[in-house]
């Protein structure tokens, strides 16, 4: 999911102010807003169901990024560079038209009102709760960005090479703790990633000619025959042995050395984390109470910048969209 970049030190990190953010904030202004958003995934779920796990990480690599304000949903213009082909998010992130499908929906019903930012929040809710995890009272009131940046995303998100130590002091700087990063990083427990991510795990793991010796040996003879080096890399295999079903079973994963990125398995291999890892595997329901509260604490990330409610997620609006 998420090396960590270097950071500016004047780069501006979004706070927490979740004053204005509030459950039912659509309750008189468009009343069904959350049941539409959760029909439209349902279908999508049926339709194909990794595509609301793509949906699901949404929140994070939106939230991180300047706050939760949908600047990941925007289109590249002649003179704006977005998030969608940032390094984190090229070739990776994918599904956004279930959003379109969502926004849609929503603009029939209640013109105007809905924003991308606070779709992406309940659309990510709805991914968790409709593959069998957790289901929570949303804050919703969000507006969405007027301009996104490539630059940003670059500087900021991490990459599936990432160890815990460098995950742990980018999740501090949100003021999350490590607690919220291990259960965070249970969303890997439905969808997929692609070869493309493990290949220096698998092969040259710190430079050393050689796989990551944390690799199970079993897994590590499956992970050879579906990512070759010279295949392709755009092949995917699952973040976990239940791709489709929100669960625990990504930690009893790690535990056993199946954890398929080498940002996930450095969750077991690490000290700080390693024990939050170790009680997740044997206590689903505390991990469904720290991925529900580390969401929530996430999505209160707010940049205090100016906003709108967006009529179509790809572009500000009194912009043309460009086909």
């Amino acid at each position: 999911m998420f090396s960590l970049f270097l950071l500016p030190l004047f780069f501006h990190f979004p706070s927490v102010s979740p004053a204005k953010l509030r459950p039912e904030y659509y309750a008189e202004s468009c009343p069904h807003a959350e049941s539409i958003v959760r029909t439209v995934m349902h279908k999508a779920l049926i339709r194909e169901p990794r595509s609301v796990a793509s949906v699901m990480r949404f929140q994070f690599h939106d939230c991180f990024v300047n706050g939760c304000d949908a600047s990941m949903l925007l289109d590249d213009t002649p003179t704006m560079l977005g998030e969608k082909l940032s390094l984190s998010n090229i070739n990776s992130l994918r599904s956004y038209e279930v959003v379109d499908e969502v926004k849609e929906a929503l603009e029939k019903a209640c013109p105007g009102i809905v924003s991308c930012a606070d779709i992406i929040i309940m659309a990510s809710r709805d991914a968790v709760a409709l593959t069998g995890g957790p289901n929570w009272t949303v804050r919703l009131g969000r507006l969405d960005s007027l301009t996104a940046s490539q630059e940003d995303s670059n500087q900021i998100m991490p990459s599936p090479r990432a160890n815990a130590s460098s995950l742990i002091d980018l999740f501090n700087k949100y003021n999350l703790s490590v607690k919220d990063l291990v259960s965070l990083s249970g969303s890997h427990s439905i969808g997929q990633g692609r070869c493309f991510s493990i290949m220096f795990r698998l092969y040259n793991q710190s430079g050393t000619g050689r796989p990551d010796p944390a690799i199970e040996p079993g897994f590590r003879e499956e992970l050879f025959k579906q990512c070759p080096q010279g295949g392709d890399e755009n092949v995917t295999m699952n973040l976990d042995s239940t791709p489709y079903i929100f669960d625990n079973q990504y930690f009893k994963d790690l535990v056993g050395g199946r954890g398929f990125l080498n940002s996930d398995e450095t969750l077991y291999t690490f000290a700080a984390t390693r024990r939050y890892v170790r009680y997740f595997s044997k206590n689903q329901s505390a991990f469904f109470n720290a991925f529900v509260e580390g969401m929530l604490k996430m999505g209160d990330l707010q940049s205090g910048r100016p906003g709108e409610v967006r009529r179509n997620c790809r572009v500000v609006n009194g912009q043309s969209v460009i086909i």
